[in-house]
């Protein structure tokens, strides 16, 4: 059947539907009326009556509502499902008016209803509203989709989220647990005396990460803006005015990238910062946090990913960045003093570099190629080069490094944290040799000096620990979700028929 054919076939189902819309209108009914008193949810009826035996039934009365998503018996049995779970009603010329009786033919499958009846149980075990009345609550003029198969459907559940919700009960099922791992990730964090905050999505300047950021314009201002790439500048502004020595912000960013499996161009993040502790104290944070959040959802902290098996229970492994290179390459990178020394030995490895490649970016390419897919149990990943992180404390041992970790489940990036740099006038040499020598064709190096940013630390921080976790991968892995595309409901897609 071509597109052409089957968009045909949808419009004439489509004025079916209409001529149905109409004879309601025609005998007085509103086909979208403004409200209906429901009494229960499909799952409270569940529960109230899992023990009621085949063919008893009770007199209490209820209402009920949800879409219809299956007829049978020209309309006798009806399929009725709502957020919470599915029921069965049961129409019969014994128990409901003639003309009310006639209206069934005027529905569809797709239909919003309530009905108005008491429970029973078929003798086949099957729980069911014996209906006494029931009313049309919203009239769906076009079909639902019969099966959901191959690429082309696959593209269509993303841009018409809202179908492959009704579809399919475990595409809602993973938004619901979307919803209570975000919640219990707050209730963690404030149940340990953390503040939530809110900082600016448009912003002056592009800071607090490298990535290439989406630009604005304000009109009344006069002013190019940018939506962020990260709320760490303005959190760290919160923690030099003393706010609270402990705040979190669950955000929306915003990076001008490429769209993979795990990579949408926007995203929610968690970031926080605590006075007086530093990365180590983060790490701790890191995996009490995730662990408790699936033991909270799922009642377990070994979970299932794809053909794997990840245990969450802390503690956690640890191990350098230099150690992990070392381990899966047997090169110790560390002894290489300079720049063309690295440069080789990254080629050996078949890891390419580039002319003007520093030695920890050199190191971060070989890390990302070499060692990422070796890392699928949860493991921080100590000790980043100073050269590709700005925001760092320098490593108390070794000038080269910094006190930064990254935390590695299924060979992803879950969590990047440091031990805070809060010296200013080390923050403004590493801002100013950032923009010196930011290449032409490095469009995610920030292109000025947050100097304000400078300023705020000129008056003081505490020393603090601070740490970003990808809520959208996190979710990922705890749901068992192949894509990055399947825990974010509506994501960033190409409009249709552009190439």
């Amino acid at each position: 059947m071509t597109e052409k054919t089957t968009q045909s076939t949808l419009e004439t189902l489509r004025n079916i539907r209409i001529q149905k819309l109409n004879d309601l209108v025609d005998k007085g009914i509103n086909p979208y009326p403004y409200t209906f008193d429901r009494t229960a949810s499909t799952a409270q009826l569940h529960e109230k009556y899992k023990d009621l035996p085949s063919g008893d039934e009770d007199s209490e009365i209820f209402n009920v509502a949800g879409r219809i998503m299956a007829m049978r018996n020209t309309g006798m049995f009806i399929d009725l499902i709502d957020s919470s779970g599915k029921i069965q009603l049961f129409i019969h010329k014994d128990n409901i008016d003639e003309e009310k009786l006639k209206l069934i033919k005027l529905l569809d499958v797709g239909d919003i209803i309530g009905a108005y009846g008491y429970v029973r149980r078929t003798p086949r075990g099957e729980l069911s509203v014996k209906v006494k009345d029931f009313k049309i609550l919203s009239k769906s003029l076009l079909p639902l989709p019969e099966k959901w198969h191959g690429l082309t459907d696959v593209e269509m559940r993303y841009r018409q989220r809202y179908l492959d919700m009704i579809m399919n009960q475990e595409v809602r099922e993973t938004f619901l647990k979307r919803s209570r791992i975000v919640k219990e990730i707050r209730d963690y964090l404030s149940n340990r005396g953390f503040l939530e905050v809110e900082t600016p999505m448009l912003q002056t300047i592009a800071g607090g990460a490298t990535a290439k950021p989406f630009k604005t314009y304000h009109n009344t201002l006069d002013m190019e803006m940018y939506l962020r790439i990260a709320p760490e500048l303005y959190l760290k502004r919160l923690m030099v005015g003393g706010l609270s020595e402990k705040i979190f912000e669950i955000n929306r960013s915003f990076r001008n990238e490429g769209i993979s499996p795990k990579h949408n161009p926007e995203f929610t993040m968690l970031e926080l910062y605590q006075a007086y502790v530093d990365y180590n104290e983060m790490m701790v944070l890191t995996e009490n946090l995730i662990s408790s959040v699936a033991q909270k959802v799922l009642g377990t902290m070994i979970i299932k990913y794809q053909d794997k098996e990840i245990n969450l229970t802390p503690p956690w492994d640890r191990m350098t960045m230099l150690g992990a290179i070392k381990k899966y390459t047997s090169v110790d990178f560390g002894q290489f003093l300079s720049l063309p020394e690295a440069s080789e030995e990254a080629k050996k490895l078949g890891v390419e570099t580039e002319e003007g490649d520093k030695w920890g970016i050199i190191l971060d390419k070989v890390f990302e190629a070499l060692v990422e897919p070796h890392l699928i149990q949860p493991i921080h990943i100590v000790d980043y080069p100073r050269d590709i992180s700005p925001l760092a404390k320098p490593h108390r041992d070794d000038n080269r490094l910094v006190e930064r970790f990254e935390t590695r489940v299924n060979g992803w990036e879950i969590a990047n944290a440091f031990s805070e740099l809060t010296d200013p006038i080390d923050q403004r040499t590493r801002f100013e040799h950032q923009v010196a020598t930011k290449s032409k064709n490095d469009d995610e190096t920030p292109a000025e000096v947050d100097y304000d940013y400078v300023n705020a630390l000129e008056y003081g921080m505490p020393p603090a620990g601070g740490l970003g976790i990808g809520i959208d991968r996190l979710i990922m892995l705890l749901t068992d979700s192949a894509s990055i595309r399947d825990v974010i409901a509506f994501p960033t897609l190409r409009p249709r028929g552009k190439q």
